[in-house]
C-alpha cells in the first residue's frame, strides 16, 4: 500500500469522526443550548449541506493549485471550523462552525479519490478509493466512540476541540507522505463540467443522494432512538456506535474488492438489501439485542454501496475525474442533510422517533430503482445512445 493511502485515510479519520460523532452528542448540545433534538439536528443537516455548497468552489480552486497543496488547504479549513465549533457560545455560532468545517470535506474527497486512483494499477482503482474511506469508516470505530465518551463526561466542547487536533495531525500526513502529482494537461473547467452532460454520471450522483440518504435517516436520531425506544442507557451509545462503524469498515473494504469484480451487481444486493433492514429496523428497534445487531448491518450495508458509487462516477466520468468526483461527495452529504431534515420532519409530525427508519428504507429502495435504470440503459445499443463529446484538450 503506497504510503500516501495511509496519509490520505488520517486525513478522512478527522473528517470522519466530526461528521459522525454529532449524532452520539444530540441530546447533550439540545440541553446546553435549550433547543429541541429536531432542532439540534441541524447540525447534520447543516454540515451536510455545507459539504454540497463547498464540493464544486473548493474543487474548482484545486484547479489552481497543485492536489496535494489543495488537500492540506482543505484540512486547514477543516481544523478552523471544529475550532468554533468548540468555542461556540451560541447554537447559531456552532451551526456556523460545522458549516465551516463542512466546506472542506467534499472537496478532500474527490480530490483525494482522484489521487488514492492514480497511485495504483487499473484494476486496484475501487480498492484504493475503499483503502482512503477506511479512515472514514474506522473514525466510526475509535474516533466517533470515543468522542461520545469524552463529550458525555467531559463535556461536548472537548470532543470537538480533539477533532481540531485531528485534523492538525491530517495535515502533517498529507504535508509528509503524499506526492507532488503532476496535474493533468489540458484540462480545464470546462472540461471537467461536461462531465455532467453524461446522464449515467448524473444516475450514479442520485443514487449516491437517495442510497446514503436512506443511512443517514436512521442514523441521524439514533442517540433519541435507542435510548427513549430501545431501553438503552445514554452510556451504551458509545458501544453501540462502534458496532455500527465495525460495519462500515467490513461494509467499506467488502465493497470495494467487489466492485473491482461486479460493480452493478454490488450495487443491486447492497442497495436492496439496505432498504430491507432499515424497515426491519422499525420493529427491530423494540429490542435490544436484535437493534444492535441493526446498528451494525446499517453501517456494513450503507458503507458497501460508497467504493461502487464512488468508482461508478470515476469510471463514466471518464478524462475529467475530479469534479465529477468531488460533486458525488457533495451527493452523498446532500442525501445526509435531505434524510436528517425528512427524519426530523417526521418526529416533529408526531410519528415516533422509529418513523425516520421509514424514511431511509423509502430512499435506499428508490436508489435501487435507478441503479436498475441505469444498468438498463447501459445495455442499450450504443448506437442509441448519443455520445457527449468532451472537448477537446489544446494543442501544445
Amino acid at each position: 500500500m503506497p504510503l500516501a493511502l495511509l496519509a490520505l485515510a488520517i486525513g478522512a479519520f478527522g473528517i470522519g469522526t466530526t461528521e459522525f460523532v454529532i449524532m452520539g452528542l444530540l441530546p447533550q448540545v439540545a440541553a446546553e443550548f435549550g433547543v429541541s433534538v429536531p432542532t439540534a439536528g441541524l447540525l447534520v443537516t447543516g454540515y451536510a449541506l455545507g459539504v454540497v455548497i463547498g464540493a464544486l468552489p473548493m474543487t474548482v480552486l484545486g484547479t489552481r493549485l497543485s492536489r496535494k497543496r489543495m488537500l492540506m488547504l482543505l484540512m486547514a479549513l477543516f481544523v478552523a471550523g471544529n475550532l468554533v465549533s468548540a468555542a461556540a457560545p451560541a447554537f447559531e455560532v456552532m451551526l456556523a462552525g460545522r458549516v465551516i468545517a463542512s466546506l472542506a470535506h467534499g472537496a478532500f474527497f474527490g480530490i483525494g479519490s482522484v489521487v488514492a486512483a492514480e497511485l495504483v494499477a487499473p484494476e486496484k482503482k475501487a480498492g484504493a478509493i475503499a483503502t482512503m474511506f477506511t479512515g472514514l469508516t474506522v473514525a466510526n470505530v475509535v474516533g466517533v466512540p470515543l468522542g461520545t465518551l469524552v463529550g458525555q463526561t467531559a463535556g461536548w466542547r472537548v470532543t470537538f476541540a480533539i477533532v481540531a487536533a485531528l485534523g492538525v495531525a491530517g495535515l502533517a500526513g498529507i504535508a509528509l507522505l503524499v506526492p507532488e502529482l503532476p496535474r493533468p494537461k489540458g484540462v480545464r473547467l470546462r472540461h471537467e463540467l461536461a462531465a455532467f452532460r453524461n446522464a449515467q454520471v448524473l444516475l450514479a450522483m442520485a443514487m449516491t443522494v437517495l442510497g446514503f440518504g436512506g443511512v443517514f435517516a436512521a442514523v441521524t436520531y439514533i442517540a433519541p432512538m435507542l435510548t427513549r425506544v430501545t431501553g438503552f442507557a445514554e452510556s451504551s451509545i458509545t458501544w453501540l456506535l462502534v458496532l455500527f462503524g465495525l460495519g462500515m469498515v467490513a461494509g467499506n473494504l467488502v465493497g470495494g474488492r467487489l466492485a473491482d469484480r461486479a460493480l452493478m451487481p454490488m450495487l443491486f444486493v447492497s442497495l436492496g438489501a439496505l432498504a430491507l433492514v432499515l424497515a426491519a429496523f422499525t420493529v427491530t428497534a423494540h429490542g435490544k439485542a436484535a437493534a444492535a445487531v441493526t446498528v451494525a448491518l446499517i453501517g456494513a450495508l450503507g458503507f458497501a454501496t460508497v467504493p461502487p458509487l464512488q468508482k461508478r462516477v470515476l469510471d463514466q466520468a471518464h478524462g475529467a475525474p475530479t469534479l465529477a468526483s468531488a460533486v458525488n461527495i457533495g451527493a452523498f452529504n446532500l442525501g445526509n442533510a435531505l434524510s436528517a431534515w425528512l427524519g426530523g420532519l417526521v418526529i416533529a409530525a408526531g410519528f415516533g422517533y422509529t418513523a425516520p427508519n421509514w424514511v431511509g428504507a423509502a430512499l435506499a429502495a428508490s436508489a435501487l430503482l435507478l441503479a436498475v435504470l441505469s444498468a438498463a440503459l447501459e445495455r442499450r445499443p450504443a448506437a442509441s445512445v448519443p455520445a457527449v463529446p468532451l472537448p477537446a484538450a489544446p494543442r501544445p
